[in-house]
């Protein structure tokens, strides 16, 4: 392949790569995708045709597409989910339009140029649109490909300007220049070297917001079990979904999975077709003491403690999940709300977010909740509060169920074993009318978590037991080559908290069947796998990237201080060894252990001087060979060659300098003929060290490569040089 030619294959790649990056954000449909795949294609069968666009119709189209543009996200042409989609989807229109335009167009070395910036604001873009892994694919394909890009764009531009260009461009490199088939290896010690610089950029700069404009865009969007107002069936439509919400890490594993559940908001007024939360306004606030961390109560109980992380996709709501009772948070934000119904709140703008949470999980052994039968306190009166019209059936089918309860706890366990196994459970929209409770108790028999949670509380509450509904997420599907629990929206649940009095706390009743609760998953095979193992990969990206905070850059310090102290102590432990040791045979050697430790310590002093005279043999012998070896003389070879590059150089320069005075050399000619047909010394100097550094046996010495420069400085300041015929 010609140079010229993967010159063009490689630009070509560059453009798609920035196309690429955009492509997986999610921007573009089916067609978006074909047109500009197609302008693509159009473009590379009609290189170095009379089809080509011409630069002045180019211009034209280029500066026409800004208005029209901005005309069209105006007046909303394209269908956006959300105004803060609109301006990203937008720009990425508009930088699409021109790259295809540019294609379309007769490409000088200024046009391809515009070509790599408009693919380079496309990965820029796409960093601020795209939170998926695959985007950090799409920026590695594309600084490798621009690495190999470039280098062979100022590889062209240089062999544009020295005597061996027909050549170069036919596939053979110039001596000391660059073959295609040494690019791949070019680019990628090019991107090693980046990467090297790059990381520990990374992991030390500090995070600041989301990552950029849209960053919100494509993730969950939906405010179910989480706003101040839910409506019956509200859940039923968002558990069809299999969209990602958050991703947990647990410290621990607890021996019983069945009692995770992540607690969103508590409700506490139900007014027969909806649940809202009262006093919103009525909060506590928690400020951040030290290092992120935030204490919310008080933790009597270290061994029933458990750590978790959560890692939340971008959703609309400022709900703080966690295992209940949460008793510190460590999250990079200045404070949390905790309102009277014990849920948690934070301010997020949109974007994933990562934060720990520690909760205590003791409770209360179910004998000591039976035999609670203290007075309710004042001031928790919505805890009672149902319809005044609910419909009589319902109290009398509590008071039916409780019969021969005699204390809370039993109530509520009749209560939650009578819905789990009378009913059934389904996702359908069946319940509905004036009173879809009714309706879900007396007909239909079957509905989803809510309704079974509504029907709990309710029912609980015409007993006089104090009630409210939890929205949350049940614990999801273990992923154990991530080890977290990937939560979905279809992992939405609601469920209920009892109070009991006399113990102060809420404990949590879930009445719904087991066919609506989350089960083990099932092995899948190698499907199944591979899935895992890509959301592992996934996980990867949002822990270690789009989540690294301050608080992940303090714990990987800690780390780096932990292993340093630990190499110290290591070092010292062993210079303290040493130091014995020497001290214990100098000991010998003079003789405080009589002739047979002086005997020993001679004979250990003899043994080492001759390793070290060893070691150092072997080394000046492998010296010695590796110096007189092919290898070692292919490297001197490539390490000449380099300085023959720079006279190379020195000589293109003066060439240059000549042809902007008139005077360029005739491809007959060979450079000294040229020379002596210019008739200075000076350009005769240059040319006699040109032949000596790229075909003689020595190099150039310091002074030689001074007097070179001189003799340029000379030519280009000579204005009295003219052509010879002249």
């Amino acid at each position: 392949m010609s140079i010229e030619r993967t010159f063009r294959v490689l630009s070509y790649a560059a453009v798609l790569c920035g196309f690429l990056s955009l492509w997986v954000t999610g921007t573009f449909g089916l067609i978006g995708t074909g047109l500009f795949l197609g302008v693509t294609i159009l473009a590379w069968r009609i290189e170095d045709t009379r089809w080509q666009v011409t630069e002045r119709i180019g211009t034209a189209l280029i500066v026409l597409a800004l208005p029209a543009y901005y005309l069209l996200w105006k007046y909303r042409f394209f269908d956006f989910a959300s105004t803060e989609e609109a301006l990203p989807g937008m720009l990425a229109r508009l930088i699409l339009s021109l790259t295809a335009i540019k294609l379309l167009q007769r490409k000088s070395d200024r046009d391809w140029i515009f070509l790599y910036v408009m693919a380079f604001f496309q990965v820029l873009l796409a960093a601020g649109m795209s939170i998926s892994a695959l985007y950090l694919g799409s920026l590695v394909a594309f600084v490798f490909v621009m690495l190999s890009t470039i280098v062979v764009f100022e590889a062209r531009k240089t062999a544009a300007s020295i005597e061996e260009l027909e050549n170069f461009r036919h596939g053979s490199p110039i001596k000391g220049g660059i073959s295609a088939r040494r690019l791949p290896v070019i680019a990628a010690t090019l991107l090693a070297a980046i990467i090297i610089i790059a990381i520990p950029t990374f992991f030390f700069l500090p995070r600041v917001g989301g990552a950029g404009i849209g960053a919100g865009e494509g993730g969950v969007s939906t405010s179910t079990g989480f706003s101040d107002t839910v409506r019956l069936g509200g859940i039923g439509r968002i558990q069809q979904s299999n969209e990602v919400v958050m991703r947990v890490r647990l410290d621990a594993m607890p021996e019983d999975l069945s009692d995770i559940k992540w607690r969103g908001i508590a409700l506490d007024i139900f007014d027969n077709k909806a649940w809202r939360r009262s006093r919103p306004a009525l909060r506590n606030v928690f400020e951040r003491r030290g290092a992120d961390v935030i204490q919310l109560d008080s933790a009597p109980n270290r061994e029933s403690l458990l750590l978790q992380t959560f890692y939340v996709e971008p959703i609309d709501a400022t709900a703080l999940f966690n295992l209940p009772r949460a008793v510190a948070v460590q999250a990079p934000v200045p404070f949390v709300h905790r309102d009277v119904h014990d849920s948690f709140f934070f301010q997020r703008s949109g974007e994933r977010n990562s934060y720990r949470v520690l909760s205590d999980l003791s409770r209360p052994d179910p004998e000591v909740l039976r035999r609670d039968f203290a007075r309710y306190p004042a001031g928790i009166g919505n805890y009672f509060q149902f319809p005044d019209d609910i419909d009589t059936r319902i109290v009398e089918l509590a008071a039916e169920i409780t019969e021969g309860a005699t204390n809370r706890y039993d109530a509520a366990r009749m209560i939650e074993g009578y819905l789990q196994t009378e009913f059934g459970y389904t996702l359908e929209m069946k319940a509905g009318g004036e009173d879809p409770l009714a309706d879900f108790l007396f007909n239909v028999r079957e509905g989803h978590c809510e309704y079974f949670a509504t029907a709990m509380a309710v029912m609980l509450r015409t007993q006089g037991i104090a009630t409210r509904v939890v929205n949350g997420f049940q614990r999801g599907e273990y992923n154990e080559t991530a080890d977290v629990f990937v939560v979905r929206q279809r992992d939405a649940h609601s469920w209920v908290e009892v109070y009991f009095p006399g113990e102060d706390v809420w404990v949590a009743f879930d009445p719904t069947p087991a066919a609506g609760q989350t089960g083990e998953a099932a092995a899948g095979g190698f499907t199944e796998s591979m899935r895992k193992y890509f959301e592992a990969l996934e996980m990867l990206w949002i822990q270690y990237f789009v989540a690294f905070d301050s608080q992940e850059q303090r714990s990987l310090f800690a780390s780096a201080r932990k292993n340093i102290s630990e190499a110290n102590q290591a070092a010292n432990s062993w210079l303290t060894s040493a130091y014995s040791a020497l001290q214990e045979w100098w000991r010998n050697f003079r003789g405080d252990a009589g002739w047979a430790g002086t005997a020993y310590a001679i004979a250990v002093g003899t043994g080492l001087l001759l390793a070290i005279a060893v070691i150092v043999y072997l080394s000046i012998f492998l010296f010695r060979r590796v110096r007189r070896s092919q290898f070692w003389s292919r490297i001197s070879k490539k390490i000449k060659r380099g300085k023959q590059v720079d006279v190379v150089e020195f000589y293109a320069r003066m060439q240059r300098i000549l042809a902007e005075k008139g005077i360029v050399r005739p491809q007959h000619q060979t450079p000294l003929e040229f020379a002596f047909a210019v008739g200075n010394s000076d350009v005769r100097k240059v040319t006699e060290a040109y032949n000596k550094a790229r075909y003689g046996p020595a190099d150039l010495s310091e002074d030689e490569t001074a007097a070179i420069e001189d003799a340029i400085s000379r030519l280009a300041s000579d204005d009295d040089l003219r052509p010879a015929n002249n």
